[in-house]
């Protein structure tokens, strides 16, 4: 019954019928599902703004979350956003296109956030900083105008692995996009529902369903961005041992504050003689 035709969200119609895409779409369903119940999304009769780029991320989600809800397993509203910031070339009517024909109700805005970018930035440095301020900050607005207690992005598995790393290499912590936070002004939330999901999946399934993808040029023009790099080294660490990335993941979800060098997270200092320790546990053999 799941992937009967009469049985299904219209943004689902004519998805292929194979046995590997129908495995691939109930993975990212139940991984999706799994991510919002873990960290405690759900607030019923709450309104959602879902935050659509036009990328594979933000369609796979839109598309998920909206399989929820009509399901029952999602009682919140949603109300597709796409902010179009004025980048020369943008299709601006694919969108408002896509989103009429599926039914999915939805805000276009305009803002023209490019040209302060292109200000503001000096020539050979990455626009990614400034421009994903100026977009969170017109969200956050549109949120609160339409009455969202939630801003919803399509961030995935790998984008929080590659911020992990980034941090890592090149902030000096240990941080990375966690599944929900509340924002600076404390009225609003910002959930990643696809936290679990892997950006193959979503590069797949987006694909199989033939969605109106529309790059971005702004940053994806610029070479040499950290992120890039980073994501060439899991690249091959992935290459060279297949499941790198997962394991990796779980291990942002199985951290120990005991193990780690932080006094502001765990108390070296008033530890004393007697206690049991389980350090030797917890670290892997080197055997």
């Amino acid at each position: 019954m799941l992937d009967e035709s009469d049985d299904i969200h219209p943004l689902f119609h004519g998805a292929p019928q194979s046995t590997e895409f129908k495995k691939l779409r109930k993975r990212i369903v139940r991984q999706t599902r799994e991510a919002i119940e873990q960290y405690g999304m759900i607030e019923p009769g709450t309104r959602w703004l879902v935050c659509l780029s036009g990328g594979k991320d933000s369609y796979t989600l839109l598309a998920v979350l909206h399989e929820l809800k009509w399901r029952g397993l999602l009682p919140v509203e949603l109300l597709a956003c796409n902010l179009d910031q004025g980048q020369p070339g943008f299709p601006a009517t694919v969108l408002p296109e896509f989103l009429e024909k599926m039914g999915v109700p939805h805000r276009i805005e305009y803002q023209d956030t490019y040209s302060i970018v292109m200000d503001k930035v000096p020539q050979g440095r990455t626009f990614c900083a400034l421009c994903s301020r100026l977009r969170r900050g017109n969200l956050y607005r549109i949120a609160r105008e339409e009455g969202c207690s939630a801003v919803v992005l399509g961030h995935h598995r790998d984008d929080i692995l590659e911020t992990f790393f980034m941090n890592l290499f090149h902030g000096g912590r240990l941080a990375t996009m966690p599944p929900k936070l509340v924002n600076e002004e404390g009225d609003l939330f910002l959930y990643r529902p696809l936290a679990h999901v892997a950006e193959v999946d979503c590069e797949k399934f987006a694909s199989a369903m033939n969605y109106p993808i529309i790059p971005c040029d702004l940053c994806g023009s610029q070479d040499g961005l950290q992120r890039q790099q980073v994501k060439q080294i899991l690249d091959g660490w992935e290459r060279n041992s297949p499941g790198r990335r997962q394991v990796m993941f779980r291990a942002l979800m199985n951290a120990r504050p005991s193990h780690l060098l932080d006094p502001k997270l765990f108390d070296f200092a008033g530890l004393a003689l007697g206690e049991k320790s389980r350090e030797e546990d917890s670290i892997p053999s080197l055997r």
